[in-house]
C-alpha cells in the first residue's frame, strides 16, 4: 500500500512519533484549546502531528501553511450525555481525505456498554482506510461501568485495535517499564503513549523516557502540550526524548530556554 506507507512517514519519522491530540473540544471544551491556530503554530516544525475534529480543521487558517501532520478525529461524544463513552462516528474518511488528511483516527472504549457497536464501526472504517491507503489511529482504552483499567485490560484493548485493522495504536500508559513491554508486545504495529491527565513536566517526561524504553514508538499527548505554559518548549523536550534518545535530564534543559518572539505562553 503505497499510499498508506507515504502518509505514515509523514506522520512517524523512522518509526517514531510525536503526535498532539486537540480534539478534546467536543467532550468537554476545556483551557487552552480557545485559539487551536495559536497552538498550531506553537509547535508547528516541532511535533509530528495534530489531532482534531473536522470543524477545527476546516475553519484553521494556519492548516494550510503547516508543516506538521494532520490526523483527523472521527470519534465524538460529550460529557453532557447519557453515557460519555458511547463514542460515536461524526464524519467520514473521506471528508478527512477532503480536508487534508494525512490519517484519520478514532476512539475505542473496549468493555463499554456500547462496545460492540464500536468495534463494528471501527472494523469498517479501517477497510475504508486500506481502500484510500490512509492510516488509522486507533486510541484504544479498557473503559467501562465493570472495567478495571489495568495492564491486563489494557492489553486487551490494545490487542483488539491490532485485531480490527488499525496502523497505529494510542492507549493509556501503564505506571512501569516492565508493565508497558507487555503492553507493546501485543500488538504488531506501532503503539504510541497516551498524555492522559495534566501532571508535572519532569513526571511526564520520566513516562515518556519509560514507555520509549518499553518499546513505545511515541506519544500522543494533549493537554500536557495546550495546557502548557510554553507548548512549543515541552514538545521540545518531548522530541528531544522520542526522536534523539535523550535522557530526562538532557530534556529537562529545554524547558529552561528563554522565550523567543513569537512563543506562546498560556497564563494560568
Amino acid at each position: 500500500m503505497l499510499g498508506k506507507k507515504r502518509r505514515l512517514k509523514r506522520i512517524m519519522r523512522k518509526g517514531k512519533t510525536l503526535i498532539v491530540p486537540m480534539d478534546h473540544g467536543i467532550t468537554k471544551p476545556p483551557e487552552g484549546l480557545e485559539n487551536v491556530d495559536r497552538i498550531l503554530k506553537s509547535i508547528d516544525g516541532v511535533a509530528d502531528a495534530v489531532v482534531l475534529h473536522k470543524g477545527v480543521a476546516k475553519h484553521s487558517c494556519y492548516l494550510p501553511e503547516a508543516e506538521l501532520g494532520l490526523i483527523v478525529h472521527l470519534s465524538a461524544s460529550t460529557s453532557l450525555s447519557k453515557d460519555p463513552n458511547d463514542k460515536r462516528i461524526i464524519t467520514t474518511v473521506e471528508n478527512a481525505i477532503s480536508l487534508g488528511a494525512d490519517a484519520v483516527s478514532v476512539h475505542v472504549n473496549v468493555g463499554s456498554e456500547s462496545e460492540a457497536n464500536q468495534i463494528v464501526e471501527v472494523g469498517r472504517i479501517a477497510e475504508t482506510c486500506d481502500s484510500y491507503g490512509i492510516p488509522l489511529l486507533a486510541m484504544m482504552y479498557a473503559r467501562g461501568e465493570k472495567v478495571k483499567e489495568n495492564v491486563e485490560s489494557i492489553k486487551h484493548a490494545v490487542r483488539v485495535g491490532f485485531e480490527l485493522g488499525a496502523d497505529i495504536v494510542k492507549t493509556s500508559y501503564t505506571g512501569s517499564i516492565e508493565s508497558f513491554m507487555k503492553v507493546v508486545k501485543v500488538a504488531q504495529i506501532p503503539v504510541v503513549m497516551a498524555g492522559g491527565s495534566k501532571i508535572d513536566d519532569v513526571k511526564l517526561l520520566e513516562d515518556v523516557k519509560d514507555a520509549m524504553l518499553a518499546g513505545a514508538a511515541g506519544v500522543a499527548i494533549g493537554r500536557n502540550v495546550f495546557q502548557h505554559k510554553n507548548p512549543r518548549l515541552i514538545v521540545k523536550a518531548l522530541r528531544m526524548i522520542i526522536h534523539e534518545d535523550a535522557e530526562v535530564y538532557e530534556a529537562r534543559e529545554v524547558l529552561k530556554e528563554v522565550l523567543n518572539e513569537g512563543d506562546m505562553v498560556v497564563k494560568p
